[in-house]
This record gives structure tokens, C-alpha cells and sequence, in this order.
């Protein structure tokens, strides 16, 4: 098989890209970055952006697959930087898969899609799309799985996926931010801790992907669907970020700010901190996904993807111990 991976030089899309070149596949990389780390795996590296119809034409061509990865991630920014990138580029990518004849599309999505302030407690795929939103990503996130749902058809097969949390060796995101803003003294739960949370181990995540897209073809019946993916280990979030704390070799996390305070926060530093801007310490959007419960029924992506997560999270933090301690 040939793959484009969007976004392949990022987290999520390293880890699917290595999972590809392990299993023989031939892996096309599109990414605005440069990622000399991924020449030696022998992948065909094209510079761009997901934005650029003829980029993502150009990678494209001779794929059988699209991994549609890349996105303009994190809970601030300029509201066009988001509309181009999640929107437009996967408009884009849509739009590249017709006109090359590709017949599969596995697109990574977010459960943020779902969130708007209530907990989500146990909900499977059927729980619908937020209502309003508190962040741009979420927002943009859900108007592209809208697109990538409604192109499912006879010649093209499309799938979403919707891990949450994912993080490992190799974290760009959430793990160097809990370690930075603790090591700051900065880092505080919203709270009392104990709403309970999904996450999921950056292999298992990539994993979901190709057995996405092994199964995604037209006419079948994962074709269309969206699937959440997650570990399968819910836990309250003072002890996942605990967890994630004792890899990086901190002390547990004893600090509180009530929620009340950290939302009212987030709106005074959203009203006040520029677009363009370093993203503030809180948001509201922020303050409530730290405060609320949200995991999810994976018994979809288990009985229709036969996914299961391979690596469980203690196994995963001992993974990402040893990490951190390669890069301290």
C-alpha cells in the first residue's frame, strides 16, 4: 500500500508513519516542517501545507490511502489560521482524493467535537455535536469531520477518529506543558481533581489509524463512521497528571484553584490577550475541559476496527520515563 500522511512530521503522525514503513508500506509525508529524523525510515518527504490544493495534489498522487493528520492544533490563535487549516485543508484533501482517484480516507478528528461544558460520562458515538463552542480548534475540528463524513460514498470510503489525550515518547504537547507549567510552579488542577478522564498512548492511537484504513473501504461498514479511541482506562485527572509527573521525576500536584475562579479567569485573559498572541495561562474553554468529566465508550472502535489498546498506561509511563530521561 502507499500512504500520504498529512501532518506526518507531528506527534500522532510520526507514530502512524513509522507504524506504515514497519509493516512494508510505501509512506509519502506532507508537512510544512522540515523532519530530517524521518529520512533514514526511506519515506518520500514533500514540504507543504494542507492548505495549498496543488501541495496536497502533488503528494497525493499514486497514494491508495490519505491519513489525514495534520491540523492547526491548541486552543488559541487566529481564527482564520484555524478555518484555513482545519476547514480548507480538509476540504482540500477531499477534494485531491476525487480528483486522483483515491478510494480511502482515514481522518484524525478530536473528541472535542462533542464538548461544549457538560461532562461526558461513558458516551458512545451517537451523543451528537456540541452545540456551541468554547475554542476555535473544537469548532473548526467538527465542521471538518462534517465534511469527511458527508463525502462517504460509493468511490470514496472516509473514516474519523476521535482519540483523546494522546501522549508518549515523542509528546510535543501535553507533556512538555504539565512538566513546564509544574517545573514553573504554575501548574494547578481545576478543582478537586477527581472527574474522571480519557487518554490514550501515542502506539495505541496510531495503531486505531491503520486498522482504520485496512477496513475502510466502500461499501463497508466502517465506512462513513467515526469512532472515539482511548486506552480503555478512564481516570480521575489528578492522577493521570500525577502519573504524568512521576515519569518526568516531579512531586504530585497539591495545588487547587476552585472552578469557579479558573472560568472567570480564563474570560478576563481571553478578553485581554491578543489573538495573535502567546496562548494565556486559562481559557474557559481550558478551565473546562480540566474540571469535567469526559471519557468515552470505545466498545464501536473495538467490535468494528478490532482495536485494542496494546500498550496499557502504566506500561506507557514507564515508556515515557525512560523518554524524558534521554531528552533531560
Amino acid at each position: 500500500m502507499k500512504a500520504l500522511v498529512t501532518g506526518g512530521g507531528g506527534f500522532l503522525g510520526q507514530a502512524i508513519v513509522r507504524q506504515l514503513v514497519a509493516r512494508g508500506d510505501a509512506v509519502t509525508v506532507l508537512s510544512r516542517g522540515a523532519y530530517p529524523e524521518l529520512a533514514p525510515l526511506g519515506v518520500m518527504l514533500r514540504r507543504g501545507s494542507v492548505t495549498s490544493m496543488p501541495d496536497v495534489t502533488d503528494a497525493a498522487r499514486g497514494c491508495d490511502v490519505v491519513f489525514h493528520v495534520a491540523a492547526k492544533a491548541g486552543i488559541w490563535g487566529m481564527r482564520d489560521d484555524y478555518e484555513a487549516s482545519n476547514v480548507t485543508g480538509t476540504a482540500n484533501v477531499l477534494a485531491a482524493c476525487r480528483a486522483l482517484g483515491i478510494h480511502r480516507l482515514v481522518h484524525t478528528s478530536s473528541p472535542s467535537v462533542v464538548f461544549g461544558s457538560a461532562p461526558l460520562e461513558g458516551v458512545d458515538e451517537s451523543v451528537p455535536y456540541a452545540t456551541h463552542f468554547l475554542a476555535d480548534y473544537p469548532r473548526t475540528k467538527a465542521a471538518a469531520e462534517r465534511l469527511v463524513l458527508a463525502a462517504n460514498d460509493a468511490s470514496l470510503a472516509t473514516v474519523a477518529l476521535r482519540p483523546h489525550l494522546i501522549w508518549g515518547p515523542g509528546d510535543v504537547h501535553l507533556v512538555p506543558r504539565i512538566v513546564a507549567r509544574a517545573k514553573a510552579g504554575k501548574l494547578r488542577l481545576v478543582g478537586d481533581g477527581r472527574n474522571v478522564v480519557d487518554s490514550v498512548y501515542v502506539h495505541n492511537a496510531a495503531a486505531a489509524h491503520l486498522l482504520a484504513a485496512d477496513r475502510c473501504v466502500p461499501g463497508s461498514a466502517v465506512a462513513g463512521k467515526v469512532y472515539f479511541i482511548s486506552n480503555g482506562e478512564p481516570l480521575p485527572i489528578g492522577e493521570l497528571i500525577g502519573k504524568i509527573l512521576a515519569a518526568a521525576g516531579l512531586p504530585p500536584l497539591t495545588r487547587r484553584i476552585p472552578v469557579a475562579v479558573a472560568t472567570a479567569a480564563g474570560a478576563l485573559l481571553e478578553g485581554i490577550t491578543p489573538r495573535a498572541a502567546k496562548e494565556p495561562l486559562m481559557t474557559r474553554f481550558l478551565a473546562a475541559q480540566l474540571s469535567t468529566a469526559h471519557w468515552f465508550d470505545i466498545s464501536a472502535a473495538r467490535r468494528d476496527l478490532a482495536y485494542e489498546p496494546a500498550i496499557t498506561i502504566d506500561e506507557g509511563m514507564k515508556r515515557l520515563a525512560d523518554w524524558l530521561r534521554t531528552i533531560s
